[in-house]
């Protein structure tokens, strides 16, 4: 295959979804929209390309309209859907949100194909009606063979949102972070042989990149990233209080000695609470009892800091994977200088996991191939 496909990246946070499919081999980006403005700061360090835009406004719509693209790619955020009377279409339904946006650029460029990436709610928002609109419009109003979902005789829908939900710590990274990945070929350009397509997308990757968090962790952390023993008797009571009504919430230390091929739960934008339930014992000397100057309380007992951002990276693949320069064996991910932790964080936090969208990339390479030897 001589010419790339060429990629269009919206709600592109810091590019995970673009790397992974650069990754594949055989797709090249041509136009990116973000508007956080950390996040653009660091695709622009990453890619030398300034992705602010603006995906809801008419004039970055034209920028789409005259593109020329095969793919669109988007991880967009999940909204609620208005309920709509029974008359409309139910592109209708979808109005005022990103998906709307999104459905409205693929009805007007019509590519290829697409892939959607939403946080694993999707399925169940608003009782499961968000998840069917969604599969309505792709299917019925935009016409796509949408992996994992089949027709009836009378022309109803069939399929298990469950499917479309894919697990990080199954594509080679220790993080249980579950996420709906939509995919999507489009029967204008290839008619009925989508049908012949497989129809589950990709559960696993085959090499592991670390066995388990024991192998992607940074031992002799700095101190900053330590708790004060104030603090972590905050979280106990914390804890306690909810457990005392049954709640399953609280702090969680995610890399017990007696916890064999520990796993990270899920980062989180908001950093907060993905930071809590993934704390690590760092047995670093001389932290007991330190006093550090932004924390009230010396340094705690037990060596209970949370996760670097370092580490963070590690766990979406964009640190020690999805950067290395194949020429030099050099990492080349790097964030821009004076960004703080806070917004590393975030946009970690944020992002994709580089190595399961990386499997999605060459299933879609797959599907391409075959739909074009057809």
């Amino acid at each position: 295959m001589a010419e790339k496909y060429k990629t269009i990246d919206l709600c592109a946070g810091i590019g995970g979804i673009r790397r992974g499919y650069e990754l594949a081999g055989c797709f090249e980006n041509v136009m990116s929209a973000e508007i956080d403005k950390n996040a653009c700061l660091t695709y622009k360090h990453l890619y030398g390309e300034d992705p602010t835009n603006d995906i809801t406004t008419e004039e970055f719509k034209q920028k789409v309209d005259n593109t020329k693209y095969d793919v669109l790619l988007a991880g967009f955020p999940c909204q609620a859907f208005s309920r709509a009377g029974k008359q409309e279409g139910f592109l209708d339904k979808t109005r005022g949100t990103l998906f709307f946006d999104i459905a409205e650029m693929i009805k007007r460029t019509v590519p290829k194909a697409f892939m959607l990436e939403n946080v694993d709610n999707l399925i169940t928002h608003e009782k499961g009606r968000t998840f069917s609109t969604i599969i309505n419009v792709l299917v019925n109003e935009l016409n796509y063979k949408v992996i994992g979902v089949t027709c009836d005789k009378n022309g109803k829908l069939i399929y298990n949102p469950k499917n479309f939900i894919r697990n990080s710590r199954n594509f080679g990274v220790p993080q249980n972070r579950p996420r709906v990945y939509i995919m999507g070929f489009s029967r204008k350009h290839y008619g009925d042989a989508v049908d012949d397509l497989p129809n589950e997308l990709p559960k696993e990757r085959k090499n592991k990149i670390y066995d388990d968090l024991n192998n992607l962790l940074e031992m002799n952390a700095d101190d900053k990233y330590f708790l004060s023993s104030g603090y972590v008797e905050t979280l106990e009571r914390h804890r306690a209080r909810h457990e005392g009504k049954g709640n399953g919430f609280g702090y969680k230390i995610v890399n017990l000695p007696e916890t064999d091929s520990p796993v990270s739960n899920a980062i989180l934008a908001t950093g907060g609470s993905g930071k809590e339930r993934n704390l690590v014992i760092d047995p670093k000397e001389g932290v007991s009892g330190k006093i550090y100057p932004t924390k009230h309380t010396p340094l705690n007992d037990r060596g209970i800091r949370v996760m670097t951002p370092r580490e963070w990276g590690k766990l979406q693949g964009f640190i020690n994977y999805a950067f290395i320069n194949p020429k030099t064996g050099k990492d080349e991910f790097s964030f821009p200088a004076k960004m703080a932790d806070g917004p590393k964080y975030k946009q970690f936090g944020n992002a994709v996991t580089i190595p399961a969208v990386e499997e999605m990339a060459k299933f879609m390479r797959r599907c391409f191939e075959q739909l074009e030897k057809e």
